[in-house]
């Protein structure tokens, strides 16, 4: 994709993530995100970091449960040095063992913020819970897979992944013809292995895990699946306009007042519920699976009345006539305007090309998606959101889960709706 900006962004994107990890390779994903742009068979670390810094540009690495994407951004008229560089990053690393070490110990750094994030904790734990299979892999490396992890299972799980079929080199403000002179020679070599998608298969299930927090707060989500991923893109587009349209966000506004108080989940529980410390809508939806729910935070005395507050807030969007015309209709838009405006980065519109021809085989223009959107229909809401609540239940709980109801007294609630 070419533009008259004078500057320019590459992305290699991989069909690799944690779920095509195994008992052998549990973490990779996770190290290999700090591994990104470190030593090669050609380059010493120091060398990748002077030859960036020299042409003023910047790199990025981040792995997903489904893609890995490695992107340099700097001027257009680099763009053969860019191209080289990420691909030798990319094809070529030699994963030196001190350099190795380094990252592990920054990788155990994180696991501990992790678990001072009740967000990032939560989801995890709704994968965990919720799938069996590849999908419930950890995105964070654990304690005990650190242990074992080095040089040469990194090796093994990007020889194993990284092949011609899975990997694809996108580009913003380049013009095709130059990006295919330039990297052709650099990835025609690439093995070309069978490409096997790992299965996973949604269960529901509950997980709780007291925290030491000593604050008397629990954080807790409940969700559902609606099966298709981005390989059914109404249904995905479905799941994105619920979002938008239940939102919600904390009784505190860090951007000061008004932000999303137009959604469902701000007015009718953040505005009505003071002891309801944060509540919002999500989705994590990938190739052939998505999963949306809730999640909030509260007092622990509190916990009985929100589980209730947020399967009833679940249960309105399913029922015809719940949801009004115009809170669909300002959903649609800003569904719309978020798309739109994210694509105006450079970056996420050469995301968007790699991730897009991955999951599709091609990429689709934005218009396309803006029109699934469009067409979306009050029916078409409460059709997706029986189908989601006609699957398990999937339960999170952390923090002070002494309250936390059981899980069929939970499930009970959207059964025969």
């Amino acid at each position: 994709m070419s533009n008259l900006n004078p500057a320019a962004s590459i992305g290699l994107y991989v069909d690799c993530g944690s779920i095509y990890e195994t008992p052998e390779t549990f973490g990779s994903t996770h190290l290999l995100e700090r591994m990104a742009f470190k030593s090669t068979r050609n380059r010493s670390h120091l060398r990748v970091v002077r030859e960036v810094e020299a042409i003023g540009g910047n790199v990025l690495a981040s792995a997903a449960r489904e893609q890995m994407g490695y992107t340099f951004n700097a001027l257009k008229s680099y763009v053969p040095e860019m191209v080289e560089l990420l691909i030798d990053c990319v094809r070529n690393p030699v994963f030196l063992d001190w350099e190795v070490n380094e990252q592990l110990s920054r990788v155990k750094d994180e696991i501990v913020e992790a678990s001072n994030n009740p967000h990032g904790f939560l989801l995890e734990a709704v994968h965990a819970a919720g799938y069996s299979g590849a999908l419930a892999n950890s995105l964070l490396a654990s304690e005990s897979a650190i242990n074992s992890l080095g040089g040469p299972i990194l090796e093994k799980f990007v020889s194993e992944n990284y092949s011609a079929s899975r990997i694809v080199l996108a580009a913003s403000g380049v013009e095709h013809e130059e990006l295919l002179s330039i990297a052709e020679p650099l990835l025609s070599d690439l093995p070309s292995v069978p490409r096997e998608e790992p299965k996973s298969v949604y269960n529901g299930g509950d997980y709780r895990h007291q925290g030491d927090s000593g604050d008397g707060r629990t954080h807790f989500a409940l969700a559902f699946e609606l099966p298709g991923g981005w390989r059914k893109e109404k249904d995905a587009m479905a799941l994105t306009v619920l979002q938008m349209l239940m939102g919600g966000g904390g009784s505190f506004s860090a951007g000061g007042p008004g932000k999303g108080m137009y959604s469902r989940l701000y007015l009718q529980v953040l505005n009505e519920y003071p002891q309801v410390q944060s509540i919002s809508a999500f989705s994590s939806i990938y190739n052939n699976t998505g999963i949306f729910g809730i999640q909030a935070t509260t007092g622990s005395n509190f916990v009985p009345k929100a589980f209730d507050i947020a399967a009833s807030e679940l249960l309105a969007i399913a029922m015809p006539g719940k949801v009004e015309q115009v809170q669909l209709d300002r959903a649609k838009q800003s569904t719309k305007s978020a798309m739109l405006m994210n694509l105006e980065s450079r970056v996420v519109a050469s995301e968007d090309i790699g991730r897009q021809v991955l999951t599709y085989g091609e990429r689709k223009p934005v218009e396309y998606f803006l029109k699934a959107v469009d067409e979306l229909t009050l029916k078409d809401i409460a059709s997706t959101a029986q189908r989601l609540l006609s699957s398990p239940l999937t339960m999170a709980s952390y923090g002070d889960v002494i309250h936390v109801p059981s899980y069929d007294s939970v499930s009970s609630k959207f059964k025969s709706k």
